[in-house]
């Protein structure tokens, strides 16, 4: 396997990848913007919403709306407007093929060094309602949902694990289990042999299929965090790693204050894949 290519450099923490209409789109956290970049590396840079600088994620209605998260789920409409989706705040969001939006997030404030508390996942219908379907989530992060709508997968990155549920006809989700343990799980995406992408507890990503089995490794250099995973490109062969420095022999305010404050370390590296992404986002 080829190392990866740097395409895009100088963010802040590049967060919520999703390849959509010819180009990678993601959150630039802390600078608050929507980027979109092609592959050539030529970016477009767009406001978001007013939201907290962290802590907020994309993703698109089946009938091409823009949803963002943050204190609130917000909906981004053809004529420029931005309206309330759902009253309901969160971090990550991956929405299925009928519309359902499923959010998630952990009440305790995170970057202050609060003591965590254990997190949930929540659906928004089509309609707008919003009910609880999971949890005692050991911090959620990246989700993804399998074709056909089937399963979630959802990354407990306190916990180390990437967990699955069956997706019910009504929305809900049941018979959770483990798929993978022993990561260090972020965002995360799915191939089309059913592994997914995801962080490891070092300064590398793996390719994991369920149980746990390590298929691939790929090193980063020392102190470069993998933040989120997504495949894309015109065949889904591309495998986009969003990157920024983060040092674990530091505290999380210390990261967290350097990230802000300081040289803009974030990165979108590119890496050539053979088994294409599937799923959503």
């Amino acid at each position: 396997m080829t190392e990866p290519t740097i395409l895009l450099s100088g963010l802040g923490i590049p967060e919520s990848p999703r390849w959509h209409d010819g180009r990678l789109w993601f959150c630039n956290w802390i600078d608050q913007q929507i980027v979109a970049v092609s592959p050539d590396g030529t970016p477009e840079y767009r406001p978001a919403p007013d939201q907290p600088s962290m802590g907020w994620s994309i993703d698109w209605l089946p009938d091409g709306r823009l949803l963002t998260t943050g204190d609130k789920l917000r909906r981004h409409e053809p004529d420029g407007s931005v309206v309330v989706h759902a009253e309901q705040g969160g971090n990550e969001i991956v929405v299925d093929g009928r519309g359902n939006t499923y959010v998630n997030g952990a009440d305790f404030d995170f970057a202050g060094g609060e003591a965590p508390k254990p997190g949930y996942i929540k659906l928004v219908t089509p309609d707008g309602t919003v009910r609880q379907v999971a949890d005692d989530i050991q911090f959620p992060n990246g989700m993804v949902i399998t074709p056909a709508d089937r399963t979630l997968i959802i990354a407990e990155s306190f916990a180390g694990r990437l967990t699955a549920f069956d997706i019910d006809p009504d929305g809900g989700l049941s018979n959770r289990r483990v798929f993978a343990e022993g990561l260090g799980p972020d965002g995360i995406c799915l191939d089309a042999e059913g592994a997914i992408w995801v962080s490891a507890a070092d300064s590398s990503i793996v390719r994991v299929a369920e149980g746990g089995e390590i298929l691939q490794r790929v090193e980063l250099t020392e102190s470069q965090s993998s933040f989120a995973l997504a495949l894309g490109g015109p065949d889904r062969r591309t495998l986009f790693i969003l990157t920024a420095e983060w040092r674990p022999a530091d505290s999380i305010a210390d990261n967290l204050d350097r990230l802000i404050n300081g040289p803009r370390t974030g990165a979108v590296l590119t890496l050539p894949v053979t088994v294409p992404g599937v799923g959503r986002p």
